[in-house]
């Protein structure tokens, strides 16, 4: 525990709080009614046979304040895994305090300690106070690479071309 902040992978029995930090985060980034996930499905997820996704936890003088919700992804330029970041959030009433920044260095230490050759998110382009904290630690940008999504109908086309 590091200023009273203490990180620890997410376990069984943490479902609940991980599915209300993804229902915060998705309120944050007005988001919520694209929220189907279940207590199940993140349990599923997190701590089935085959583990898909990773947590960590952060909590603040023993409170939960905030979680990394990562995945592993691949660079086959560098040859190398990395570590992408699918979701960081920490909760209002504990921002300021140094948690989400403690939550990127502790998946920097793993990236590190694991060879990653990097560590990636997104972030919307309209959430400048997160952009701006990105950047205060040294992240850029990648302006040239546009997102591309295939979900729903279009998937189950596309699956059966």
């Amino acid at each position: 525990m590091t200023g009273g902040i203490d990180i620890r992978a997410a376990r069984a029995g943490d479902e609940a709080l991980v599915l209300s930090f993804v229902r915060e985060l998705a309120e944050y980034e007005r988001l919520a009614h694209e929220v189907v996930a279940t207590e199940e499905a993140v349990s599923t997820a997190l701590f089935g046979p085959n583990p898909r996704v990773f947590c960590d936890l952060a909590h603040s003088r023993g409170e939960p304040a905030g979680f990394a919700l990562w995945i592993y992804n691949f660079s086959t330029f560098l040859a190398k895994p990395g570590i992408y970041l699918e979701d960081l959030f920490v909760r209002p009433q504990f921002r300021g305090r140094g948690i989400g920044k403690a939550l990127l260095a502790n998946l920097a230490r793993r990236a590190i300690a694991e060879d990653c050759g990097r560590l990636e998110w997104w972030v919307l382009d309209w959430n400048t106070p997160s952009i701006e904290f990105y950047k205060s630690l040294g992240a850029t940008p990648m302006d040239e690479w546009t997102v591309f999504r295939v979900t729903g109908d279009a998937l189950t086309k596309l699956a059966k071309t």
